[in-house]
C-alpha cells in the first residue's frame, strides 16, 4: 500500500520517507543502511556519538538547531550541533583526563537536561557504557544497579544527591568519581567534581579513539518478575536502526521538530529521546518540565512541534481533560504522533484524530531489541488496537512450540503465540550484564524470543495479547488481559483498567478488573456493577470479568506499562518482587 502526503499547518505537502511499504521491504537491507552513516575518519569504526553529532557539526548543518531545552520555569535554550559537539567533547576529554578507560560504566542519574544529553554524548565518544537512571529511583535501586555494573562514574544533580544518596554513600564506594551537577544553593558535596569546573578545564575537541561496530555502548536495566533487575547491554552498531527507525518509523524529516516525551531513565528517552533525532539532523526538544496537560499542549503549540512520541498513559491521561482541551490550543503543526510503551487501545487511536487531527501510531519493541521492531507507518492503514507490521529489515513472526518441541510458525489469524523476532538486526542487544545464562535462554531455534504474546491477522498485521506471564486461562479460554481492558476502557467513566487471573478451584482463574474512574465518577456499588455487565455484554460471560474493584491509581512503570504482576501479587499476597521502576507517586 502506497502513503499520500501529509499537508502540514503552512499548506507544505510532506511526503512519506516510506511511500510504499512492500517495495520497501523488498528492497532494504542492514547493509545498505550502514552506508547512510559516515562512520569515523579513517575507517576508525563505528560510535554512536559521532553520528549523532560530530558529522553535523563538521557539515552544513553544524549551526542548526540541535536541542531545544526548556526550563520548568518557561526558558528556552537553543543548542546547536557544533555546541553540543563541543560540550560532549569536553566530558569526553573529562573521563579520560580522570583515567576512566573504554568499556568502563558511566552512570548518570538525572532529568531531562542539557547536562544529561551532554553526559551520555561524552560518555559515547569516550567508549564508556552509558547507563542512565531514573531520576524518580530511591536510594535502594540506584545502589543495587551499582552493586550490579560496578560503574566508575556517577553523574547526578545537587538536589538528588542531597535528597536520595548523601545517606548511602558508603553503599556506593565502587564510585570512584562522583560528578555534580550544582545548583544555586550549595556547593557540591567534598570529594566529588563540579560539573562545569570540570567541563571548563577541558578542551572544545576530543578525537574519539578507534570503535568497532560491536563495541559496548549502552546499558538499561529492565525491571526483572522477581530478584535483582537485568542490564541489557547494547553495541554502537545500534545507531544504525536507531537512523533506520527514524525515519520509517517516526518518519523524521529534515525541518521537523521533534519531541520524544520519554524519561532519559528508560530505554526510549536514550534511543528516541536521544540518539534518533540526532543522527537524523532535526530539531529536539528536552522538557526539564513533569506531566502537565496544559505545558504539554503549549509546547506543541509555541515550539511548532511536528512529530510527536509519546506513552499510552500520557495519551489516556490527556483523554481525561477531553479533546476539548488540546482543541482549545494550535496543535496544527503536528503531522505525525506516536505511541510505545504498552499496547494502545483503539479508543486512544480514534481520540487523536479527534483533539489533533491525526490518529495515534502505535508501536511495539523492548528494551531487549534497542529500536522499533513493528509499528503503524505513514504507508499504511492503521487498524485501531494493532502494532502493525514488521519494520523493513525485521522478520517477525507468532510462534508455539510443536509436537517435536521446536517452535513453529503460526499462520492461523486465530491461534495466539509468541512474538518471535529473528536476530540480526543492529539494535538487538548483545547480553545481560554478566548473566550469559540469562541472555542464551532468550534464543530458540534462529528466533529471540521476546515473552509477549499475540495474533497475527490474514494481513500481517500483529495484535497483542499480553506477556506470557499474563495471560489468564479461564474455563478453558485463554484471555489476554489487553481484550479485556480495552472493553472496559469504552465505558464513559473508566480512565484506566487492568485486569489479572485469581486461582478459582472451578475455572482455574477467574477473572479480576481494576479501574480508575475518570473526574466526575463515584467508586460506587451500582457502578461497579454497571461496569460487571458492560463487561459480560460486550465480552461474554466466559471472558468477562467476574468482579472489580476501584483504585486511585494503577501500579505503572514509569515507561507507562501497568505492572499486573503488582497487582496480582496484592491481591493474592504474594512477594511483590523487583518494584523499583514503578511509578513513584504509586
Amino acid at each position: 500500500m502506497a502513503a499520500i502526503g501529509i499537508t502540514n499547518s503552512v499548506g507544505v505537502t510532506v511526503p512519506p520517507n516510506m511511500a510504499d511499504y512492500d517495495a520497501t521491504c523488498r528492497a532494504f537491507s542492514w547493509r545498505a543502511a550502514v552506508g547512510e552513516l559516515s562512520g569515523l575518519p579513517n575507517g576508525r569504526g563505528l560510535n554512536i556519538a559521532h553520528e549523532a553529532v560530530d558529522r553535523h557539526a563538521a557539515g552544513i548543518r553544524a549551526e542548526l538547531t540541535a536541542l531545544r531545552c526548556l526550563s520548568e520555569t518557561g526558558g528556552c535554550r537553543e543548542v546547536s550541533f557544533a555546541e553540543l559537539a563541543r560540550l560532549s567533547s569536553r566530558f569526553a576529554a573529562a573521563l579520560e583526563r580522570l583515567g576512566v578507560e573504554p568499556g568502563e560504566r558511566v552512570f548518570v542519574y538525572a532529568g531531562r537536561s542539557l547536562e544529561q544529553v551532554t553526559a551520555a554524548l561524552g560518555s559515547l565518544k569516550a567508549r564508556c557504557l552509558y547507563c542512565p537512571l531514573f531520576a524518580a529511583f530511591g536510594p535502594d535501586p540506584v545502589a543495587a544497579r551499582v552493586a550490579i555494573a560496578a560503574p566508575r562514574v556517577l553523574v547526578t544533580t545537587q538536589s538528588l544527591f542531597r535528597r536520595k544518596l548523601a545517606g548511602i554513600r558508603d553503599q556506593l564506594a565502587v564510585i570512584e568519581h562522583l560528578v555534580i551537577i550544582p545548583d544555586e544553593q550549595s556547593q557540591p558535596p567534598a570529594g566529588s567534581f563540579n560539573w562545569h569546573e570540570l567541563l571548563a578545564e577541558s578542551p572544545d575537541h576530543y578525537e574519539i579513539g578507534e570503535t568497532p561496530a560491536a563495541s559496548p555502548a549502552l546499558l538499561h536495566f529492565t525491571s526483572g518478575t522477581t530478584g535483582t533487575p537485568k542490564g541489557a547491554v547494547h553495541s554502537h552498531e545500534a545507531v544504525v536502526a536507531h537512523q533506520v527507525t527514524g525515519r520509517l518509523a517516526l518518519d523524521l524529516h529534515d525541518d521537523d521538530v521533534f519531541w520524544c516525551t520519554a524519561d532519559p531513565g528508560w530505554v526510549t528517552g536514550t534511543s528516541y529521546g536521544l540518539i534518533a533525532p540526532l543522527v537524523c539532523g532535526v530539531t529536539s526538544i528536552v522538557d526539564e518540565g513533569e506531566f502537565d496537560p496544559q505545558r504539554w499542549y503549549r509546547i506543541i503549540q509555541d515550539h511548532r512541534v511536528t512529530v510527536w512520541y509519546t506513552a499510552p498513559t500520557a495519551i489516556r491521561m490527556l483523554m481525561r481533560q477531553g479533546a476539548e482541551a488540546a482543541i482549545r490550543f494550535d496543535t496544527s503543526s503536528l503531522r505525525f504522533v506516536a505511541s510505545v510503551g504498552e499496547p494502545l487501545n483503539p479508543e486512544a487511536v480514534v481520540w487523536g484524530r479527534e483533539a489533533f487531527g491525526h490518529a495515534v501510531h502505535d508501536n511495539y519493541w523492548q528494551t531487549e531489541t534497542g529500536g522499533i521492531m513493528i509499528a503503524n507507518v505513514r504507508a499504511l492503514e492503521i487498524r485501531p488496537g494493532s502494532m502493525g507490521k514488521p519494520l523493513p529489515g525485521i522478520e517477525a513472526a507468532v510462534v508455539t512450540p510443536g509436537d517435536d518441541g521446536h517452535l513453529v510458525v503460526v499462520n492461523d489469524p486465530e491461534v495466539q503465540g509468541e512474538i518471535a523476532i529473528r536476530p540480526g538486526f543492529p539494535a538487538l542487544f548483545t547480553g545481560y550484564w554478566d548473566e550469559p545464562q540469562r541472555y542464551a535462554e532468550c534464543f530458540r531455534d534462529g528466533w529471540y524470543l521476546t515473552g509477549d504474546l499475540a495474533r497475527r491477522d490474514a494481513d500481517g498485521y500483529f495484535w497483542f495479547v499480553g506477556r506470557k506471564d499474563d495471560v489468564i486461562k479461564t474455563s478453558g479460554h485463554l484471555v489476554g488481559p489487553f481484550e479485556v481492558e480495552s472493553v472496559l476502557l469504552e465505558h464513559e467513566a473508566v480512565a484506566e483498567a487492568g485486569v489479572i487471573g485469581k486461582p478459582d478451584p472451578d475455572a482455574h482463574q477467574v477473572i479480576k478488573a481494576f479501574v480508575t474512574l475518570k473526574a466526575g465518577y463515584e467508586p460506587t456499588e451500582e457502578l461497579r456493577l454497571e461496569l460487571l455487565g458492560f463487561g459480560r455484554k460486550r465480552l461474554g460471560s466466559a471472558t468477562a470479568p467476574k468482579d472489580l474493584a476501584f483504585m486511585a491509581h494503577l501500579p505503572r512503570t514509569r515507561s507507562g506499562k501497568i505492572m499486573r504482576r503488582l497487582l496480582k501479587a496484592r491481591e493474592l499476597g504474594l512477594p511483590l518482587g523487583d518494584t523499583s521502576t514503578m511509578e513513584a507517586s504509586e
